[in-house]
């Protein structure tokens, strides 16, 4: 039972949703990043409505949620017919500043490397700090937070709720939280290539002074009317054609760079799943060739 200035109010439980977006998994969120905007939400001391957030990211009370430049909007479904209606805004930085922080990015090739394989760089905190603007909100001043419901604290358990998805959207998008500060991926993956040149963005090949040549297959040029009899026919390929394959510098690239549709809401964590999988993919691949 709780008191609040007009009487006493005797909490419900909420009404169940079919489809909603629930929690893949009890830490709502795995990778540094997720962990970083989680302990953002609980360094607010809000109390209960933390327990009660986390229950209805749980059991799927978030119907559905919109990230936006700066805001996420979402419906949470509570004890009412209607779902209420959730936002959180952070401010975004300004041309000036994203200038700054894409500039010192630039002037690493790792930072370009892992934010194509979509993986955040550990320490890219470091560089919006040397850039003197903030990556993560650092305290409750720095997000503002709204919800239709009739609970007077701020932020409530809808709010948490949704707080605590989006930490595990973290986990799919790191890139999300470029674009609650204003910047999306798209516009940032530009705006390195024009700092470091189409070339730095090149996917990783041959050791740093080996010719590349070599990986490549020579093709003479035939004319089509003395080559017509065998242009369907596939000849001898060697057995090196593809050459060495080094390890990539961040494993499972490709699977990253594409990421976990978006909400995902499978009863196993998708890229967890498929990165398992991703070796066996290879081994099975190479057998065929």
């Amino acid at each position: 039972m709780f008191y609040y200035n007009y009487g006493w109010y005797k909490p419900q439980k909420p009404k169940e949703v079919k489809g909603g977006i629930k929690a893949q998994s009890k830490s709502f969120g795995k990778s540094w990043w997720a962990k970083r905007w989680i302990a953002v939400l609980e360094s607010f001391n809000i109390g209960a409505r933390l327990g009660r957030g986390r229950s209805y990211a749980r059991s799927g009370q978030v119907v559905d949620i919109s990230i936006e430049s700066g805001v996420i909007t979402a419906r949470v479904q509570g004890s009412r017919p209607r779902p209420y209606n959730v936002t959180i805004m952070l401010k975004p930085l300004c041309d000036k500043e994203w200038s700054e922080v894409i500039g010192i990015m630039a002037s690493k090739a790792i930072y370009t490397a892992k934010l194509l394989a979509g993986e955040m760089p550990q320490d890219i905190e470091e560089v919006f700090t040397s850039a003197k603007v903030a990556m993560f909100p650092a305290r409750l001043q720095d997000i503002k937070t709204d919800c239709s419901c009739p609970d007077f604290s701020n932020p409530c358990k809808h709010i948490a709720a949704v707080y605590y998805i989006i930490g595990e959207e973290f986990d799919r998008d790191p890139f999300l939280i470029f674009l609650l500060r204003g910047m999306s991926r798209e516009r940032l993956m530009d705006f390195l290539r024009r700092h470091r040149g189409s070339d730095s963005m090149a996917p990783v090949g041959p050791e740093e002074g080996e010719n590349p040549s070599r990986l490549l297959v020579k093709i003479e040029d035939v004319p089509l009317d003395k080559s017509f009899k065998t242009f369907w026919q596939m000849g001898n390929i060697p057995f090196d054609i593809p050459g060495d394959a080094p390890e990539p510098p961040v494993p499972a690239a490709i699977l990253k760079s594409l990421g976990t549709p978006p909400f995902w809401r499978g009863q196993e964590h998708f890229l967890d799943t498929m990165k398992s999988l991703y070796p066996c993919f290879k081994k099975c691949t190479v057998l065929e060739l």
